[in-house]
Protein backbone atom coordinates (compact mmCIF):
# COMPACT_ATOMS: atom_id res chain seq x y z
CA UNK A 1 0.00 0.00 0.00
CA UNK A 2 1.39 3.42 -0.89
CA UNK A 3 2.08 5.83 1.94
CA UNK A 4 0.75 9.32 1.19
CA UNK A 5 2.13 12.22 3.24
CA UNK A 6 -0.66 14.25 4.86
CA UNK A 7 -0.82 17.90 5.72
CA UNK A 8 0.99 17.36 8.99
CA UNK A 9 3.90 15.44 7.50
CA UNK A 10 7.43 16.77 7.65
CA UNK A 11 9.94 16.41 4.79
CA UNK A 12 13.65 15.87 5.36
CA UNK A 13 16.18 18.53 4.22
CA UNK A 14 17.11 16.40 1.18
CA UNK A 15 13.49 16.23 0.13
CA UNK A 16 13.72 12.43 -0.26
CA UNK A 17 12.15 11.19 3.02
CA UNK A 18 8.74 12.05 4.51
CA UNK A 19 8.09 11.72 8.24
CA UNK A 20 4.38 11.17 9.00
CA UNK A 21 2.85 12.07 12.41
CA UNK A 22 2.03 8.43 13.13
CA UNK A 23 5.70 7.49 12.96
CA UNK A 24 5.78 5.91 9.46
CA UNK A 25 8.77 6.81 7.32
CA UNK A 26 8.34 6.75 3.52
CA UNK A 27 11.45 6.81 1.34
CA UNK A 28 10.46 8.10 -2.08
CA UNK A 29 14.02 8.02 -3.55
CA UNK A 30 14.82 5.45 -6.25
CA UNK A 31 17.32 2.83 -5.21
CA UNK A 32 19.46 3.25 -8.32
CA UNK A 33 20.35 6.25 -10.43
CA UNK A 34 19.48 4.55 -13.71
CA UNK A 35 16.31 2.73 -12.67
CA UNK A 36 15.07 -0.80 -11.97
CA UNK A 37 12.79 -3.42 -13.48
CA UNK A 38 9.37 -4.09 -11.94
CA UNK A 39 7.53 -7.40 -11.86
CA UNK A 40 6.60 -6.96 -15.53
CA UNK A 41 10.27 -6.47 -16.42
CA UNK A 42 9.61 -2.85 -17.37
CA UNK A 43 12.28 -0.25 -16.63
CA UNK A 44 11.08 2.31 -14.09
CA UNK A 45 12.97 5.56 -13.51
CA UNK A 46 12.94 8.11 -10.74
CA UNK A 47 10.60 10.32 -12.80
CA UNK A 48 8.07 7.48 -12.89
CA UNK A 49 8.16 7.24 -9.10
CA UNK A 50 7.48 10.95 -8.60
CA UNK A 51 4.58 10.92 -11.10
CA UNK A 52 2.94 7.66 -9.96
CA UNK A 53 0.68 7.25 -6.95
CA UNK A 54 2.02 3.78 -6.21
CA UNK A 55 5.79 3.46 -6.64
CA UNK A 56 7.42 0.05 -7.16
CA UNK A 57 8.02 -2.09 -4.11
CA UNK A 58 11.79 -1.65 -4.38
CA UNK A 59 11.46 2.14 -4.03
CA UNK A 60 9.23 2.21 -0.92
CA UNK A 61 10.77 1.29 2.41
CA UNK A 62 8.65 1.66 5.57
CA UNK A 63 9.50 1.21 9.20
CA UNK A 64 7.53 1.84 12.39
CA UNK A 65 9.12 4.47 14.62
CA UNK A 66 7.95 5.76 17.99
CA UNK A 67 6.15 9.14 17.93
CA UNK A 68 8.47 12.12 18.06
CA UNK A 69 8.34 13.72 21.51
CA UNK A 70 10.32 16.69 22.78
CA UNK A 71 13.19 15.80 25.13
CA UNK A 72 12.34 16.06 28.81
CA UNK A 73 14.16 18.73 30.81
CA UNK A 74 17.29 17.42 32.42
CA UNK A 75 19.51 19.09 34.99
CA UNK A 76 22.45 18.30 32.76
CA UNK A 77 21.34 20.69 30.01
CA UNK A 78 21.31 24.49 30.16
CA UNK A 79 17.72 24.44 28.89
CA UNK A 80 16.59 22.73 32.13
CA UNK A 81 17.91 25.45 34.43
CA UNK A 82 15.39 28.07 35.65
CA UNK A 83 17.82 30.62 36.92
CA UNK A 84 16.76 33.98 38.37
CA UNK A 85 20.16 35.45 37.66
CA UNK A 86 20.91 38.57 35.71
CA UNK A 87 19.82 39.03 32.07
CA UNK A 88 23.45 38.62 30.93
CA UNK A 89 23.63 35.24 32.60
CA UNK A 90 20.37 34.19 31.03
CA UNK A 91 21.62 35.29 27.58
CA UNK A 92 24.78 33.20 28.01
CA UNK A 93 22.69 30.21 29.02
CA UNK A 94 20.48 30.65 25.94
CA UNK A 95 23.51 30.86 23.64
CA UNK A 96 25.00 27.76 25.29
CA UNK A 97 21.76 25.90 24.71
CA UNK A 98 21.75 26.93 21.02
CA UNK A 99 25.29 25.64 20.53
CA UNK A 100 24.45 22.38 22.33
CA UNK A 101 21.35 21.87 20.21
CA UNK A 102 23.33 22.58 17.02
CA UNK A 103 25.89 19.92 17.94
CA UNK A 104 23.11 17.44 18.62
CA UNK A 105 21.54 18.16 15.23
CA UNK A 106 24.89 17.72 13.45
CA UNK A 107 25.55 14.42 15.21
CA UNK A 108 22.10 13.09 14.43
CA UNK A 109 22.30 14.00 10.73
CA UNK A 110 23.18 11.12 8.36
CA UNK A 111 26.89 11.11 7.54
CA UNK A 112 26.36 10.03 3.95
CA UNK A 113 23.77 12.71 3.19
CA UNK A 114 26.27 15.25 1.72
CA UNK A 115 27.67 12.52 -0.52
CA UNK A 116 24.19 11.73 -1.82
CA UNK A 117 23.51 15.37 -2.54
CA UNK A 118 26.77 15.85 -4.49
CA UNK A 119 26.53 12.58 -6.45
CA UNK A 120 25.28 12.82 -10.03
CA UNK A 121 22.48 10.26 -10.22
CA UNK A 122 22.32 10.52 -14.01
CA UNK A 123 25.74 8.94 -14.60
CA UNK A 124 25.41 5.42 -16.01
CA UNK A 125 27.74 2.93 -14.35
CA UNK A 126 28.12 -0.80 -13.75
CA UNK A 127 25.85 -2.48 -11.25
CA UNK A 128 27.42 -4.90 -8.72
CA UNK A 129 27.67 -8.31 -10.58
CA UNK A 130 26.64 -6.65 -13.84
CA UNK A 131 26.50 -9.29 -16.59
CA UNK A 132 27.60 -6.74 -19.23
CA UNK A 133 30.76 -5.84 -17.32
CA UNK A 134 33.67 -7.68 -19.05
CA UNK A 135 35.25 -8.47 -15.68
CA UNK A 136 32.13 -10.42 -14.70
CA UNK A 137 32.18 -12.70 -17.74
CA UNK A 138 32.88 -16.38 -17.21
CA UNK A 139 36.48 -17.54 -16.93
CA UNK A 140 36.05 -19.81 -19.94
CA UNK A 141 34.85 -16.93 -22.12
CA UNK A 142 37.65 -14.67 -20.93
CA UNK A 143 40.20 -17.39 -21.78
CA UNK A 144 38.70 -17.60 -25.27
CA UNK A 145 39.06 -13.83 -25.67
CA UNK A 146 42.65 -14.00 -24.39
CA UNK A 147 43.42 -16.65 -27.03
CA UNK A 148 42.03 -14.45 -29.81
CA UNK A 149 44.04 -11.44 -28.67
CA UNK A 150 47.18 -13.56 -28.43
CA UNK A 151 46.72 -14.79 -32.00
CA UNK A 152 46.53 -11.19 -33.22
CA UNK A 153 49.74 -10.36 -31.37
CA UNK A 154 51.44 -13.50 -32.68
CA UNK A 155 50.57 -12.59 -36.28
CA UNK A 156 52.10 -9.13 -35.86
CA UNK A 157 55.25 -10.27 -34.07
CA UNK A 158 55.78 -13.16 -36.49
CA UNK A 159 55.89 -10.66 -39.33
CA UNK A 160 58.88 -8.91 -37.78
CA UNK A 161 61.23 -11.91 -38.12
CA UNK A 162 59.84 -14.34 -40.67
CA UNK A 163 61.64 -12.45 -43.44
CA UNK A 164 65.02 -12.38 -41.67
CA UNK A 165 66.48 -15.54 -43.32
CA UNK A 166 65.63 -14.04 -46.71
CA UNK A 167 67.68 -10.83 -46.38
CA UNK A 168 70.48 -12.26 -48.56
CA UNK A 169 68.03 -13.38 -51.24
CA UNK A 170 66.29 -10.00 -51.17
CA UNK A 171 69.62 -8.16 -51.42
CA UNK A 172 70.52 -10.17 -54.50
CA UNK A 173 67.10 -9.77 -56.11
CA UNK A 174 66.71 -5.99 -55.68
CA UNK A 175 70.42 -5.20 -56.08
CA UNK A 176 71.40 -3.77 -52.67
CA UNK A 177 74.11 -4.65 -50.17
CA UNK A 178 73.52 -7.12 -47.37
CA UNK A 179 73.70 -4.30 -44.77
CA UNK A 180 70.99 -2.35 -46.62
CA UNK A 181 68.75 -5.41 -46.93
CA UNK A 182 68.55 -5.53 -43.12
CA UNK A 183 66.23 -2.52 -43.45
CA UNK A 184 63.47 -4.99 -44.29
CA UNK A 185 63.63 -5.98 -40.61
CA UNK A 186 64.48 -2.62 -39.06
CA UNK A 187 61.81 -0.62 -40.89
CA UNK A 188 59.10 -3.08 -39.80
CA UNK A 189 60.20 -2.67 -36.19
CA UNK A 190 60.38 1.11 -36.67
CA UNK A 191 56.72 0.94 -37.67
CA UNK A 192 56.16 -0.73 -34.29
CA UNK A 193 57.54 2.45 -32.72
CA UNK A 194 55.23 4.99 -34.37
CA UNK A 195 52.06 2.92 -34.75
CA UNK A 196 51.20 2.74 -31.02
CA UNK A 197 51.21 6.53 -30.80
CA UNK A 198 48.08 6.34 -32.92
CA UNK A 199 46.46 3.00 -32.02
CA UNK A 200 46.59 3.40 -28.23
CA UNK A 201 44.67 6.72 -28.16
CA UNK A 202 42.18 5.30 -30.66
CA UNK A 203 41.56 2.37 -28.30
CA UNK A 204 40.91 4.79 -25.42
CA UNK A 205 38.43 6.82 -27.49
CA UNK A 206 36.61 4.34 -29.77
CA UNK A 207 37.43 1.03 -28.11
CA UNK A 208 39.71 -1.98 -28.53
CA UNK A 209 38.11 -3.51 -31.63
CA UNK A 210 38.37 -0.35 -33.71
CA UNK A 211 41.99 0.09 -32.70
CA UNK A 212 43.07 -3.41 -33.75
CA UNK A 213 40.94 -5.13 -36.39
CA UNK A 214 41.12 -2.55 -39.22
CA UNK A 215 44.85 -2.20 -38.61
CA UNK A 216 45.36 -5.97 -38.83
CA UNK A 217 43.58 -6.14 -42.19
CA UNK A 218 45.95 -3.42 -43.41
CA UNK A 219 48.91 -5.48 -42.16
CA UNK A 220 47.73 -8.38 -44.32
CA UNK A 221 47.45 -6.13 -47.38
CA UNK A 222 50.93 -4.64 -46.94
CA UNK A 223 52.37 -8.13 -46.44
CA UNK A 224 50.99 -9.05 -49.85
CA UNK A 225 52.49 -5.81 -51.16
CA UNK A 226 55.93 -6.85 -49.91
CA UNK A 227 55.59 -10.27 -51.49
CA UNK A 228 54.71 -8.70 -54.86
CA UNK A 229 57.48 -6.07 -54.76
CA UNK A 230 59.88 -5.75 -57.67
CA UNK A 231 62.40 -3.26 -56.26
CA UNK A 232 64.02 -2.24 -52.98
CA UNK A 233 61.87 0.85 -52.50
CA UNK A 234 58.60 -1.08 -52.56
CA UNK A 235 59.99 -3.76 -50.21
CA UNK A 236 61.13 -1.22 -47.62
CA UNK A 237 58.03 1.01 -47.83
CA UNK A 238 55.56 -1.87 -47.53
CA UNK A 239 57.55 -3.35 -44.65
CA UNK A 240 57.44 -0.06 -42.74
CA UNK A 241 53.69 0.33 -43.14
CA UNK A 242 53.21 -3.33 -42.30
CA UNK A 243 54.91 -2.72 -38.97
CA UNK A 244 52.96 0.53 -38.48
CA UNK A 245 49.63 -1.30 -38.73
CA UNK A 246 50.87 -4.51 -37.12
CA UNK A 247 51.80 -2.64 -33.95
CA UNK A 248 48.13 -2.23 -33.01
CA UNK A 249 47.71 -5.55 -31.14
CA UNK A 250 51.24 -5.43 -29.70
CA UNK A 251 50.45 -2.12 -27.97
CA UNK A 252 46.77 -2.67 -27.08
CA UNK A 253 46.33 -6.33 -26.17
CA UNK A 254 47.89 -5.92 -22.72
CA UNK A 255 45.46 -3.10 -21.94
CA UNK A 256 42.58 -5.20 -23.29
CA UNK A 257 43.55 -8.00 -20.92
CA UNK A 258 43.31 -5.48 -18.10
CA UNK A 259 39.72 -4.80 -19.21
CA UNK A 260 38.58 -8.38 -18.60
CA UNK A 261 40.87 -9.73 -15.86
CA UNK A 262 41.17 -8.33 -12.36
CA UNK A 263 44.62 -7.66 -10.94
CA UNK A 264 44.80 -11.08 -9.26
CA UNK A 265 44.37 -13.03 -12.50
CA UNK A 266 45.84 -10.51 -14.94
CA UNK A 267 49.41 -11.65 -14.34
CA UNK A 268 48.57 -15.18 -15.46
CA UNK A 269 46.80 -13.92 -18.59
CA UNK A 270 49.71 -11.63 -19.54
CA UNK A 271 52.12 -14.52 -19.00
CA UNK A 272 50.51 -16.60 -21.75
CA UNK A 273 49.95 -13.57 -23.99
CA UNK A 274 53.66 -12.70 -23.74
CA UNK A 275 54.54 -16.15 -25.06
CA UNK A 276 52.74 -15.21 -28.28
CA UNK A 277 54.43 -11.80 -28.50
CA UNK A 278 57.93 -13.18 -27.86
CA UNK A 279 57.30 -16.46 -29.64
CA UNK A 280 56.81 -14.67 -32.97
CA UNK A 281 60.36 -13.29 -33.25
CA UNK A 282 61.88 -16.60 -32.10
CA UNK A 283 59.86 -18.93 -34.33
CA UNK A 284 59.74 -16.64 -37.37
CA UNK A 285 63.31 -17.34 -38.59
CA UNK A 286 62.73 -21.11 -38.52
CA UNK A 287 59.54 -20.81 -40.56
CA UNK A 288 61.14 -18.34 -42.95
CA UNK A 289 64.20 -20.50 -43.59
CA UNK A 290 62.03 -23.53 -44.36
CA UNK A 291 60.10 -21.50 -46.93
CA UNK A 292 63.29 -20.03 -48.38
CA UNK A 293 65.01 -23.33 -49.17
CA UNK A 294 61.92 -24.78 -50.85
CA UNK A 295 62.51 -24.36 -54.60
CA UNK A 296 58.78 -23.98 -55.25
CA UNK A 297 58.32 -21.17 -52.75
CA UNK A 298 61.20 -18.76 -52.08
CA UNK A 299 61.44 -15.47 -50.15
CA UNK A 300 58.11 -14.07 -51.37
CA UNK A 301 56.21 -16.81 -49.56
CA UNK A 302 57.52 -15.61 -46.20
CA UNK A 303 55.18 -12.65 -46.69
CA UNK A 304 52.34 -14.60 -48.25
CA UNK A 305 52.28 -16.91 -45.21
CA UNK A 306 52.31 -13.84 -42.95
CA UNK A 307 49.31 -12.42 -44.85
CA UNK A 308 47.37 -15.70 -44.63
CA UNK A 309 47.95 -15.96 -40.89
CA UNK A 310 47.01 -12.32 -40.34
CA UNK A 311 43.76 -12.54 -42.31
CA UNK A 312 42.80 -15.78 -40.54
CA UNK A 313 43.27 -14.30 -37.07
CA UNK A 314 41.53 -11.06 -38.08
CA UNK A 315 38.44 -12.79 -39.51
CA UNK A 316 38.17 -14.93 -36.38
CA UNK A 317 38.25 -11.85 -34.15
CA UNK A 318 35.89 -9.93 -36.41
CA UNK A 319 33.09 -12.38 -35.61
CA UNK A 320 34.10 -13.63 -32.14
CA UNK A 321 35.83 -10.73 -30.34
CA UNK A 322 33.50 -8.37 -28.43
CA UNK A 323 34.25 -4.82 -27.37
CA UNK A 324 36.10 -4.80 -24.04
CA UNK A 325 36.76 -1.17 -23.07
CA UNK A 326 34.44 -0.22 -20.21
CA UNK A 327 33.95 3.51 -21.03
CA UNK A 328 32.84 2.64 -24.58
CA UNK A 329 30.46 -0.06 -23.30
CA UNK A 330 28.96 2.31 -20.72
CA UNK A 331 28.58 5.00 -23.36
CA UNK A 332 26.53 2.58 -25.47
CA UNK A 333 24.48 1.63 -22.41
CA UNK A 334 23.69 5.28 -21.71
CA UNK A 335 22.55 5.78 -25.30
CA UNK A 336 20.34 2.70 -25.07
CA UNK A 337 18.79 3.74 -21.76
CA UNK A 338 17.96 7.20 -23.07
CA UNK A 339 15.97 5.58 -25.88
CA UNK A 340 14.26 3.07 -23.59
CA UNK A 341 13.34 5.45 -20.76
CA UNK A 342 13.04 8.79 -22.53
CA UNK A 343 15.23 10.30 -19.81
CA UNK A 344 17.65 12.45 -21.80
CA UNK A 345 19.64 13.36 -18.68
CA UNK A 346 21.26 9.93 -18.46
CA UNK A 347 24.85 9.94 -19.73
CA UNK A 348 28.37 8.62 -19.30
CA UNK A 349 31.36 11.01 -19.07
CA UNK A 350 32.98 9.29 -22.07
CA UNK A 351 30.23 10.80 -24.24
CA UNK A 352 31.27 14.31 -23.27
CA UNK A 353 34.91 13.85 -24.28
CA UNK A 354 36.02 16.65 -26.56
CA UNK A 355 36.51 15.10 -30.00
CA UNK A 356 37.43 17.96 -32.35
CA UNK A 357 40.53 17.39 -34.54
CA UNK A 358 42.69 19.78 -32.52
CA UNK A 359 41.85 18.02 -29.24
CA UNK A 360 42.47 14.56 -30.75
CA UNK A 361 45.93 15.55 -31.98
CA UNK A 362 47.05 17.65 -29.02
CA UNK A 363 45.58 15.52 -26.23
CA UNK A 364 44.88 11.96 -27.36
CA UNK A 365 47.67 11.23 -29.86
CA UNK A 366 50.37 12.94 -27.83
CA UNK A 367 49.49 11.19 -24.56
CA UNK A 368 51.91 8.23 -24.98
CA UNK A 369 54.85 10.56 -25.68
CA UNK A 370 53.80 12.83 -22.84
CA UNK A 371 53.73 9.87 -20.48
CA UNK A 372 57.12 8.68 -21.72
CA UNK A 373 58.81 11.98 -20.96
CA UNK A 374 56.83 13.14 -17.89
CA UNK A 375 55.95 9.93 -16.05
CA UNK A 376 58.99 8.67 -14.07
CA UNK A 377 57.74 5.09 -13.89
CA UNK A 378 57.01 4.87 -17.61
CA UNK A 379 60.43 6.32 -18.41
CA UNK A 380 62.33 3.95 -16.12
CA UNK A 381 60.43 0.83 -17.16
CA UNK A 382 60.67 1.74 -20.85
CA UNK A 383 64.44 2.13 -20.83
CA UNK A 384 65.00 -1.20 -19.09
CA UNK A 385 62.52 -3.11 -21.26
CA UNK A 386 63.85 -1.45 -24.43
CA UNK A 387 67.38 -2.69 -23.86
CA UNK A 388 66.44 -6.36 -23.46
CA UNK A 389 63.89 -6.12 -26.29
CA UNK A 390 66.47 -4.65 -28.67
CA UNK A 391 68.89 -7.47 -27.87
CA UNK A 392 66.23 -10.01 -28.81
CA UNK A 393 66.04 -8.53 -32.30
CA UNK A 394 69.80 -8.28 -32.53
CA UNK A 395 69.91 -12.07 -32.34
CA UNK A 396 68.22 -12.14 -35.76
CA UNK A 397 71.57 -10.97 -37.16
CA UNK A 398 73.92 -12.48 -34.55
CA UNK A 399 72.75 -16.08 -34.85
CA UNK A 400 73.48 -16.25 -38.60
CA UNK A 401 76.99 -14.94 -37.91
CA UNK A 402 77.62 -17.56 -35.22
CA UNK A 403 75.95 -20.60 -36.76
CA UNK A 404 75.80 -19.91 -40.51
CA UNK A 405 79.07 -18.07 -41.16
CA UNK A 406 81.35 -19.39 -38.40
CA UNK A 407 80.05 -22.95 -38.00
CA UNK A 408 79.04 -23.40 -41.67
CA UNK A 409 75.62 -24.85 -40.88
CA UNK A 410 72.86 -24.93 -43.52
CA UNK A 411 70.13 -22.30 -43.85
CA UNK A 412 67.52 -24.22 -41.85
CA UNK A 413 69.90 -25.78 -39.32
CA UNK A 414 71.48 -22.41 -38.54
CA UNK A 415 68.09 -21.10 -37.40
CA UNK A 416 67.32 -24.03 -35.07
CA UNK A 417 69.14 -22.38 -32.11
CA UNK A 418 66.17 -20.00 -32.03
CA UNK A 419 64.34 -22.97 -30.47
CA UNK A 420 66.67 -22.53 -27.50
CA UNK A 421 65.38 -18.99 -27.11
CA UNK A 422 61.80 -20.26 -27.32
CA UNK A 423 62.43 -22.92 -24.68
CA UNK A 424 63.70 -20.16 -22.39
CA UNK A 425 60.57 -18.14 -23.15
CA UNK A 426 58.41 -21.08 -22.08
CA UNK A 427 60.48 -21.61 -18.93
CA UNK A 428 59.85 -17.99 -17.96
CA UNK A 429 56.13 -18.80 -17.76
CA UNK A 430 56.68 -20.98 -14.69
CA UNK A 431 58.85 -18.38 -12.97
CA UNK A 432 56.26 -15.67 -13.50
CA UNK A 433 53.40 -17.91 -12.39
CA UNK A 434 55.32 -18.78 -9.21
CA UNK A 435 55.02 -15.13 -8.17
CA UNK A 436 51.24 -15.08 -8.50
CA UNK A 437 50.38 -16.40 -4.98
CA UNK A 438 52.63 -13.76 -3.42
CA UNK A 439 51.11 -11.03 -5.57
CA UNK A 440 47.57 -12.09 -4.64
CA UNK A 441 48.48 -11.87 -0.94
CA UNK A 442 49.80 -8.35 -1.46
CA UNK A 443 46.60 -7.32 -3.27
CA UNK A 444 44.47 -8.71 -0.45
CA UNK A 445 46.59 -6.84 2.11
CA UNK A 446 46.01 -3.67 0.07
CA UNK A 447 42.23 -4.29 0.21
CA UNK A 448 41.94 -5.18 -3.46
CA UNK A 449 44.06 -2.39 -4.87
CA UNK A 450 46.83 -3.20 -7.39
CA UNK A 451 50.34 -3.40 -5.93
CA UNK A 452 52.70 -2.81 -8.90
CA UNK A 453 55.86 -3.25 -6.83
CA UNK A 454 54.83 -6.82 -6.02
CA UNK A 455 55.35 -7.65 -9.71
CA UNK A 456 59.08 -6.93 -9.54
CA UNK A 457 60.77 -9.89 -7.75
CA UNK A 458 60.66 -12.11 -10.87
CA UNK A 459 62.17 -9.22 -12.83
CA UNK A 460 65.20 -9.35 -10.54
CA UNK A 461 65.59 -13.05 -11.32
CA UNK A 462 65.19 -12.34 -15.03
CA UNK A 463 67.90 -9.69 -14.97
CA UNK A 464 70.41 -12.15 -13.52
CA UNK A 465 69.48 -14.90 -16.00
CA UNK A 466 69.72 -12.48 -18.90
CA UNK A 467 73.23 -11.31 -17.98
CA UNK A 468 74.45 -14.89 -17.38
CA UNK A 469 73.07 -16.00 -20.74
CA UNK A 470 74.84 -13.21 -22.63
CA UNK A 471 78.30 -13.89 -21.17
CA UNK A 472 77.80 -17.63 -21.56
CA UNK A 473 76.78 -17.31 -25.21
CA UNK A 474 79.51 -14.84 -26.11
CA UNK A 475 82.42 -16.93 -24.88
CA UNK A 476 81.18 -20.34 -26.07
CA UNK A 477 80.03 -19.29 -29.55
CA UNK A 478 83.39 -20.21 -31.10
CA UNK A 479 83.24 -23.35 -33.30
CA UNK A 480 85.70 -25.19 -31.02
CA UNK A 481 82.90 -25.54 -28.44
CA UNK A 482 80.12 -28.07 -28.91
CA UNK A 483 77.00 -26.50 -30.41
CA UNK A 484 74.80 -27.44 -27.43
CA UNK A 485 76.76 -25.16 -25.09
CA UNK A 486 75.83 -21.82 -26.72
CA UNK A 487 72.32 -23.13 -27.42
CA UNK A 488 71.78 -23.72 -23.69
CA UNK A 489 72.95 -20.14 -23.15
CA UNK A 490 70.21 -18.93 -25.52
CA UNK A 491 67.65 -20.53 -23.19
CA UNK A 492 68.92 -18.31 -20.36
CA UNK A 493 68.68 -15.27 -22.65
CA UNK A 494 65.11 -16.15 -23.67
CA UNK A 495 64.00 -16.80 -20.09
CA UNK A 496 65.54 -13.59 -18.79
CA UNK A 497 64.05 -11.52 -21.57
CA UNK A 498 60.52 -12.92 -21.22
CA UNK A 499 60.47 -12.49 -17.44
CA UNK A 500 61.51 -8.85 -17.72
CA UNK A 501 59.13 -8.21 -20.63
CA UNK A 502 56.08 -9.68 -18.86
CA UNK A 503 56.63 -7.93 -15.56
CA UNK A 504 57.18 -4.59 -17.25
CA UNK A 505 53.76 -4.94 -18.92
CA UNK A 506 52.12 -6.05 -15.67
CA UNK A 507 53.68 -3.15 -13.80
CA UNK A 508 52.42 -0.55 -16.30
CA UNK A 509 48.90 -2.00 -16.48
CA UNK A 510 48.66 -2.14 -12.67
CA UNK A 511 49.86 1.44 -12.35
CA UNK A 512 47.95 3.17 -15.16
CA UNK A 513 44.80 1.01 -15.47
CA UNK A 514 42.56 3.45 -17.44
CA UNK A 515 45.49 4.78 -19.51
CA UNK A 516 47.28 1.43 -19.71
CA UNK A 517 47.20 1.44 -23.52
CA UNK A 518 49.03 4.78 -23.65
CA UNK A 519 51.56 3.68 -21.01
CA UNK A 520 52.30 0.42 -22.84
CA UNK A 521 52.49 2.32 -26.13
CA UNK A 522 55.08 4.70 -24.70
CA UNK A 523 57.09 1.64 -23.72
CA UNK A 524 56.56 0.08 -27.15
CA UNK A 525 57.69 3.27 -28.89
CA UNK A 526 61.05 3.45 -27.12
CA UNK A 527 61.83 -0.26 -27.28
CA UNK A 528 60.96 -0.41 -30.98
CA UNK A 529 63.22 2.53 -31.80
CA UNK A 530 66.13 0.72 -30.16
CA UNK A 531 65.17 -2.63 -31.65
CA UNK A 532 65.12 -1.06 -35.12
CA UNK A 533 68.70 0.19 -34.71
CA UNK A 534 70.36 -2.82 -33.06
CA UNK A 535 70.07 -5.21 -36.06
CA UNK A 536 71.68 -2.57 -38.29
CA UNK A 537 74.62 -2.32 -35.89
CA UNK A 538 75.00 -6.07 -35.36
CA UNK A 539 77.02 -7.05 -38.41
CA UNK A 540 79.59 -4.20 -38.29
CA UNK A 541 79.97 -4.59 -34.52
CA UNK A 542 80.34 -8.39 -34.45
CA UNK A 543 82.51 -8.61 -37.54
CA UNK A 544 84.91 -5.96 -36.26
CA UNK A 545 85.08 -6.86 -32.55
CA UNK A 546 84.39 -10.57 -32.71
CA UNK A 547 81.50 -12.44 -31.10
CA UNK A 548 83.04 -12.76 -27.62
CA UNK A 549 84.04 -9.10 -27.03
CA UNK A 550 80.86 -7.73 -28.68
CA UNK A 551 78.53 -9.88 -26.56
CA UNK A 552 80.60 -9.05 -23.45
CA UNK A 553 79.85 -5.35 -23.95
CA UNK A 554 76.15 -6.14 -24.05
CA UNK A 555 76.52 -8.43 -21.04
CA UNK A 556 78.21 -5.66 -19.09
CA UNK A 557 75.27 -3.33 -19.77
CA UNK A 558 72.86 -6.09 -18.70
CA UNK A 559 74.85 -6.59 -15.50
CA UNK A 560 74.74 -2.86 -14.75
CA UNK A 561 70.95 -3.02 -15.12
CA UNK A 562 70.50 -5.82 -12.57
CA UNK A 563 69.82 -3.36 -9.68
CA UNK A 564 66.96 -1.72 -11.61
CA UNK A 565 64.16 -3.97 -10.20
CA UNK A 566 65.48 -3.45 -6.67
CA UNK A 567 65.45 0.32 -7.20
CA UNK A 568 61.85 0.10 -8.39
CA UNK A 569 60.88 -2.00 -5.35
CA UNK A 570 62.44 0.58 -3.03
CA UNK A 571 61.37 3.81 -4.71
CA UNK A 572 58.50 2.70 -6.93
CA UNK A 573 55.79 4.09 -4.65
CA UNK A 574 57.52 7.47 -4.44
CA UNK A 575 57.78 7.62 -8.22
CA UNK A 576 54.14 6.66 -8.67
CA UNK A 577 53.10 9.41 -6.28
CA UNK A 578 54.52 11.92 -8.78
CA UNK A 579 52.20 10.63 -11.51
CA UNK A 580 49.51 12.81 -13.06
CA UNK A 581 47.82 9.86 -14.78
CA UNK A 582 47.85 7.36 -11.89
CA UNK A 583 47.84 9.25 -8.58
CA UNK A 584 48.48 7.21 -5.43
CA UNK A 585 45.96 7.42 -2.59
CA UNK A 586 47.18 8.36 0.86
CA UNK A 587 46.24 4.98 2.31
CA UNK A 588 48.65 3.27 -0.09
CA UNK A 589 51.71 4.80 1.52
CA UNK A 590 52.03 1.84 3.86
CA UNK A 591 51.21 -0.77 1.22
CA UNK A 592 54.66 -1.65 -0.02
CA UNK A 593 55.82 -4.92 -1.37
Amino acid sequence: MAVQPDAGAMRSPSGRTTYAPDGVVADLAPTRSVGWHNSNDTLVTSDDVLNTATPPAESLSTSRLPPRTPPSPSPSTPFAKRSLSSPDTQLQQAQSHDRHQQLQDEESAPVSQPEKETRDDNIVDWEPDDAENPRNWSTTYKCWITFQLSMLALAASLGSSIISPATSAIAEYVGVSLEVSVLSISLYILGFAFGPLCWAPISEVWGRRWSMLPAMFCLGLFSIGTAASENAQSVFITRFFGGLFGSAPVSNVSAALGDIWDQKARGTAVTFYAVAVVGGPTLGPIIGSALLVNPHLGWRWTEYIEAIWTFTASVLCLFALPELYAPVLLKKRAQRLRKETGNQDLYHPHERMKMDPKSIVTKQFTRPLKMLFTEPMVTCIAFYASFVYALLYMTLEVFPIVFLENRRYGTVVSTLPFLGLFVGVLAAVFINLANQPRYIRKVEEAKGKPVPEARLPPMAVGGVLFAIGLFWFGWTADPRFHWIIPVIATAFIGAGFNIIFQQCINFLVDTYSLYAASAVSANTFLRSVLAAGFPLAAQPMFHKLGVGPAVSILGAIATAAIPVPFIFMRYGLALRKKSRFAPVHDDEDEKKS
